[in-house]
């Protein structure tokens, strides 16, 4: 397991942390940096990459956890938190999702045009719906969705019994409320 925090795209661990190890991962036979992991725990260290010795799938089957700082650019166009808040909570624009240019400018979902048109999102929790439905070992839930979205929502963001990754509503939610975030930038809405 890992915690994923997003950050400034200027924020580096190591200016602030001074026991910070990032995390790595074998790519091609070699033990390569992982883009935005970092362990705070005492794991063992390579001494040629000075990376974390052990991959972080391995690391996490022994016990090892890392923290997944992301680098979220959206947030630069803010100047506080209280701006942030002010803002997600004005309803936007949910006709921009139906422009294909509009969306393949957005977090989460840039690719994913033909499903947005099927779903005409009109709440945040169609958004948060709509982002988990997309993640493999969900999408098969599409049409039964389209049929029934209150009977889905019992079900879609339960772990699935495969293993296969999913996404919680939670996650969902904080997603979506970075794509309102775009939408109100896009519409020129910025306090």
């Amino acid at each position: 397991m890992d915690i994923d925090l997003d950050v400034m795209s200027s924020f580096k661990p190591s200016d602030i942390f001074k026991e910070c190890i990032p995390a790595s991962m074998v790519r091609d036979g070699e033990l390569k940096k992982h883009p935005c992991g970092i362990y705070f725990q005492n794991i063992p260290i390579d001494n040629l990459t000075e990376l974390a010795a052990i991959p972080y799938e391995q690391a996490e089957e022994v016990g090892y956890f890392k923290i997944d700082f992301l680098h979220l650019t959206l947030l630069e166009h803010f100047e506080s938190k209280a701006d942030i808040r002010a803002l997600v909570n004005i309803e936007p624009n949910w006709e921009l999702l139906k422009d294909p240019q509009v969306v393949e400018k957005l977090f989460q979902i840039s690719k994913q045009y033909d499903i947005i048109k099927k779903l005409n999102i009109q709440s945040v929790n169609d958004l948060a719906d709509t982002i988990s439905l997309i993640r493999p070992g969900k999408i098969e839930l599409l049409n039964e969705y389209l049929k029934n979205k209150q009977q889905v929502r019992k079900i879609l963001y339960k772990p699935p019994t495969n293993g296969k990754p999913y996404y919680k509503k939670s996650h969902s939610i904080s997603y979506a409320l970075t794509i309102v975030l775009q939408l109100h930038l896009i519409e020129g809405k910025i306090l």
